[in-house]
């Protein structure tokens, strides 16, 4: 456990009292880290280690077994990987150890500064005078070409569709919503027209569903081009 002279000096993010019999506590130079977990049904626990960041990013490291080479997975990510039978509810599903006891992300101190991001984010959102909004996109499978529908609702939809936009070889199994694979039947026609745009249904791009940058679908500590110059324009 680590003292509350290391905790500020390592990051300052936490007290000593809010880590209080928290399991596998590690203090980095920016970044406190604990040992978490997602139990599936079938495949039983699932351990980890959660990385929290001053600017509200949270990291998973797998090691649901030795051979497991996963890292940097988001909750939401971690939670597919597991074999979570409910998905999509990672604020509940991956926990902690406190005390013996298996406690919720949602019920510690640990998201903290991940919902303080997403108020600032909305707060940002606002001033622009406009509500951004994404619209629904798709993805093609590089082994049978089907092409399968992400929502772009909040940030970490938008985390999971760029992850995979920047992923050569994402394939039907890597689908982060449902466990599926190339078997499943690609959406109809008919049915991929629906983008979700709230000023026409059938919209094929507008100023109102298409954004070209935002701190919604924009992350500052991604390495590709778009998201680094979008970082660079926001600090100038």
């Amino acid at each position: 456990m680590a003292n509350v002279e290391e905790i500020r000096c390592g990051s300052m993010l936490f007290r000593q009292e809010e880590l209080r019999e928290m399991s596998g506590v590690n203090v980095g130079g920016g970044y406190v880290e604990v040992m978490c977990g997602c139990t599936s049904h079938r495949y039983g626990d699932a351990i980890a280690k959660l990385r929290v960041f001053p600017n509200g990013n949270l990291e998973i490291t797998c090691e649901c077994t030795p051979g497991c080479d996963e890292d940097k997975l988001t909750p939401a990510a971690f939670e597919k990987h597991s074999g979570r039978e409910t998905a999509r509810k990672w604020k509940n599903n991956v926990w902690v150890i406190i005390g013996g006891q298996k406690v919720p992300l949602s019920k510690t101190v640990l998201l903290k500064y991940y919902n303080e991001a997403l108020k600032k984010c909305n707060r940002s959102t606002k001033s622009q005078g406009a509500k951004v909004f994404h619209r629904d996109e798709f993805i093609g499978c590089v082994e049978c070409g089907k092409e399968r529908r992400f929502r772009l609702r909040s940030r970490d939809e938008c985390l999971l569709h760029h992850n995979a936009m920047a992923d050569p070889n994402w394939k039907c199994s890597d689908f982060p919503y449902d466990k599926i694979t190339c078997e499943a039947e690609e959406e109809r026609g008919s049915r991929k027209v629906y983008r979700g745009c709230t000023r026409s249904p059938t919209c094929k791009g507008c100023t109102s569903c298409v954004c070209f940058g935002c701190e919604l679908c924009r992350f500052s500590d991604c390495i590709c081009q778009t998201c680094v110059d979008f970082t660079n324009n926001v600090k100038a």
